[in-house]
């Protein structure tokens, strides 16, 4: 499913910045430099996304073994996103590129479904996309970063879910 993503691979990560739950703004390129970064995008109504989320924020969890950071891109209001967060037990930290911004970073990812994630080397090069649910994304992403998958033995996890 890597396909549907206009930013493939190897493909230069457009920088930007956005605010953040706490007003602060979040600076792509500022982020890079302290290590890789993984960006996942979601929209609170998406079934998917309700799916993948709590997984993605896990993964997020893990990346304290790591120098990554996760940045969570919701194309929400973030009063709706902090309903998703309180809904779900989600705690990975947000930014917001909304409707009222005409969805320019999502534009410049060349986002088609949610969620979509991208890992992004420190040069600015994505190393992975995942687009829609794909359990062994998530673990490639994972070995990738050199932690663990976030999955928890004896789940059920679903292999593909399309966004």
């Amino acid at each position: 499913m890597r396909e549907m993503a206009a930013l493939t691979e190897n493909a230069m990560a457009p920088d930007f910045k956005l605010k953040n739950t706490y007003g602060k703004e979040f600076s792509l390129k500022q982020s890079l430099s302290g290590g890789p970064v993984l960006l996942m995008f979601y929209k609170t109504d998406c079934p998917t996304c309700q799916y993948a989320m709590p997984y993605l924020d896990r993964l997020a969890d893990k990346l304290v073994e790591s120098n990554a950071t996760a940045v969570t891109v919701s194309q929400d209001t973030q009063s709706d996103s902090d309903r998703f967060s309180a809904d779900f037990k989600f705690k990975n930290l947000q930014v917001f590129d909304t409707e009222e911004s005409n969805y320019a970073v999502s534009d410049a990812y060349g986002l088609t479904n949610v969620p979509t994630v991208f890992l992004i080397e420190p040069d600015g090069h994505v190393a992975h996309t995942m687009v829609s649910w794909s359990k062994s994304d998530v673990e490639e992403i994972a070995r990738k970063l050199s932690i663990s998958a976030p999955f928890h033995a004896g789940e059920d996890v679903l292999e593909f879910k399309p966004g």
